[in-house]
């Protein structure tokens, strides 16, 4: 598919992208069966952008969303979720955890979780699974493939966000300049992710803000 529009960001849009180095509901056409099969993706990707840098963080937390149906218990800690014979755009996706008055949060635990290249979740295992804590500076670390789409669908990375003293945020990211986002049901501009395509793998950037526990 053709991915030329470009996306205009709120002031939100741009808190989230920032420049630190950095569940969804499916319908009952999609696909949630996984198979063993090299992951081709299958739809072409956005042409990536290079979107500017944003001002100091402040805002509003990171909007939530549902986690799906296909969410996963006890996925394997990694910073990786590439392996062995599956293929894919390959995508790093970095960023960090704040607060809401901009200070980084340590040890926050982040899972992650995608379909392969095909549109598949796999339900069985922990392909594409995976979760890690961010570091002293509140950074995280994701090596993975842009998921592929499906029906009802635009593309997407599933994340969950647990900290002792911060509500736990469950949320989803999306790519820029896809044809499909504004006709998906879940889809919000304030969860796009920055992307650049100018190296040898997408350079995505995202920056989670969580708001204290009451």
């Amino acid at each position: 598919m053709s991915l030329s529009r470009s996306v205009r960001h709120s002031r939100r849009v741009l808190l989230k992208t920032g420049p630190f180095f950095l569940g969804s509901w499916a319908l009952a056409a999609c696909r949630p069966r996984f198979t063993e099969s090299s992951l081709r993706t299958t739809e072409p990707l956005a042409s990536a952008q290079n979107l500017p840098a944003t001002p100091a963080c402040g805002d509003a937390p990171t909007p939530p969303q549902t986690s799906g149906p296909f969410y996963r218990l006890n996925s394997p800690e990694r910073t990786s979720l590439l392996e062995p014979g599956f293929t894919g755009t390959p995508i790093m996706l970095t960023g960090q955890v704040l607060s809401t008055n901009c200070q980084p949060i340590a040890g926050a635990a982040l899972e992650f979780w995608h379909t392969n290249a095909q549109g598949e979740y796999d339900n069985s295992g922990f392909t594409f699974r995976g979760q890690q804590f961010s570091d002293a500076e509140g950074r995280y670390q994701l090596e993975t493939i842009a998921p592929g789409i499906y029906p009802g669908r635009t593309r997407h990375i599933h994340v969950r966000i647990k900290s002792e003293t911060y509500a736990t945020l469950t949320t989803q990211l999306y790519f820029p300049a896809e044809p499909l986002n504004e006709g998906d049901f879940l889809y919000q501009p304030e969860l796009l992710m920055s992307v650049d395509n100018s190296g040898e793998r997408l350079q995505a950037q995202f920056n989670f803000v969580l708001a204290r526990n009451v």
